[in-house]
C-alpha cells in the first residue's frame, strides 16, 4: 500500500464531531476575501460526490490554499504525501459545519448534511465503519 493509499477510508462513515454545535449543514464562505480549507474541501466534495478519495481532496486542498502552480504539482505531491496529514475527521466540514462524510467501498467520498435522512442512514448502518470527527475542545 502506497504512502497515498494510507490516507484513505473504504464503507466508513464519519459522523459529525460530538460537541459540534451545528443543527443543519453549512456551507463554508471565505474570510477576509480568500477561500478558506473548509470552503476548497466542500466544493471539491460536494461538486463531487463519490468521484475523490480522501488522499487527493487533502493533496488538492494543499494545492488550492498554497496557490501552488501545476508545474510544481509532480514535486509537491511527493513531499506531501511523505509525512501523515490530518484526515476528514478533523477537518472544519466535520468538526463546525455540520456535514458527514460518507467513503464507498471504492473510498470515495461524499458529504452527508447532517438534518438530512440520509444522514442518519448511514449513521445507523452497522454494516459501514462508524467514526467520529475530532472533538474541538477536550472532554472534561
Amino acid at each position: 500500500m502506497s504512502k497515498k493509499e494510507k490516507h484513505n477510508y473504504y464503507e466508513t462513515f464519519i459522523r459529525v464531531a460530538e460537541d459540534s454545535s451545528a443543527e443543519t449543514a453549512q456551507i463554508p464562505q471565505p474570510f477576509r476575501g480568500k477561500k478558506t480549507v473548509a470552503q476548497i474541501q466542500y466544493e471539491l466534495i460536494a461538486d463531487n460526490p463519490y468521484q475523490m478519495k480522501q488522499a487527493d481532496i487533502l493533496f488538492e486542498t494543499f494545492m488550492r490554499h498554497k496557490n501552488i502552480s501545476e508545474a510544481e504539482r509532480t514535486e509537491q505531491e511527493m513531499q506531501f504525501f511523505s509525512k501523515e496529514h490530518a484526515c476528514l475527521r478533523a477537518s472544519p466540514l466535520t468538526k463546525q459545519y455540520g456535514w458527514g462524510a460518507h467513503f464507498d467501498e471504492e473510498g470515495r467520498v461524499a458529504l452527508v448534511a447532517v438534518d438530512s435522512a440520509e444522514y442518519q442512514t448511514f449513521a445507523n448502518n452497522p454494516d459501514i465503519k462508524q467514526l467520529n470527527a475530532m472533538r474541538s475542545k477536550r472532554k472534561k
